[in-house]
């Protein structure tokens, strides 16, 4: 049995779940009352609830992506229709706005928008003590990232061994495209980077050679994408392989000749290009 059960639906069994780990870690004391559980778009919905309802839950908390917005509805629905009683909690990128939520919103207790490492332990408090929280929505405050437990411990052998490793050296956009989400943000919060490469080291000492890096803008501060490219560097290269999210125009010289020093297939570079339309990009707010 296990007080509170926090999982999501991955696109993939090769993906695994960095903001569910991000939760999970932050618990704190709760963390030894609670069970993690990833499931893929392959389960049927029927078959997530039975294994999530086989600890007898009191909380459930579900992350809702766009991959997997119908699935998580049907599964919300199951939920509550065989045990009611459960407090249901669902958050992630699509359950940002009270106006425009997902139809598993209307199967939910709470919605917990924004970022939810310490709202969702704290809601988690309330409802274990209590009979419940006064506010169904909560618009989970930025947290300080100095206070966050590191989710990186909670990559298993199996998860190394199988699955993308996902990263991040900061959080947010500086950017406003109107379109996009992420606009939202304030800015970019970087962690600390000593204790990051500390937490890497871990990571690489485990077995890890496939960094996915989810910063939108790994390359907005040069300093520090200069550190992280010299901790790999140190590395051997034979078997190393990185992805980044780049700032296509934010490449100088110096940056460049890091990256010219790994070999070829080592790195992969996501970049986007909103428009070469310099009206266009008056219009988005995004000037490039």
């Amino acid at each position: 049995m296990s007080d509170i059960v926090v999982a999501t639906i991955n696109a993939r069994y090769h993906h695994a779940s960095l903001g569910l780990r991000y939760i999970f870690a932050n618990l704190d004391v709760l963390r030894e009352r609670a069970q993690m559980l990833e499931f893929t778009l392959e389960n049927r919905a029927q078959e997530i609830a039975e294994q999530i309802l086989a600890f007898k839950p009191r909380i459930v908390g579900l992350g809702v992506y766009i991959w997997n917005v119908r699935e998580t509805s049907e599964l919300a629905a199951i939920l509550k229709r065989v045990a009611p009683e459960i407090h249901l909690v669902l958050g992630g990128p699509e359950v940002g706005f009270a106006n425009d939520l997902p139809l598993a919103a209307k199967h939910a207790d709470y919605l917990i928008a924004g970022q939810g490492d310490h709202a969702f332990r704290e809601l988690c408090l309330k409802l274990l003590d209590s009979d419940g929280c006064p506010d169904r929505f909560i618009q989970a405050e930025v947290p300080e990232l100095t206070t966050l437990a590191s989710p990186y411990r909670y990559y298993t052998d199996a998860d190394i061994k199988n699955r993308l490793i996902y990263v991040e050296a900061s959080r947010g956009c500086p950017f406003k495209c109107e379109f996009c989400l992420s606009s939202l943000d304030r800015t970019a919060w970087n962690f600390d980077l000593d204790h990051f490469l500390v937490e890497m080291e871990d990571l690489y000492r485990r077995g890890v050679r496939h960094f996915k890096f989810v910063d939108r803008t790994f390359n907005l501060k040069l300093s520090s994408s200069i550190r992280i490219l010299e901790f790999f560097l140190a590395k051997p290269l034979d078997d190393l392989f990185l992805h980044f999210e780049l700032i296509p125009d934010r490449l100088p010289e110096g940056l460049k000749d890091y990256l010219q020093r790994f070999p070829g297939g080592t790195l992969q570079f996501e970049i986007g290009v909103q428009s070469l339309n310099a009206e266009v990009q008056r219009l988005i707010s995004r000037r490039q």
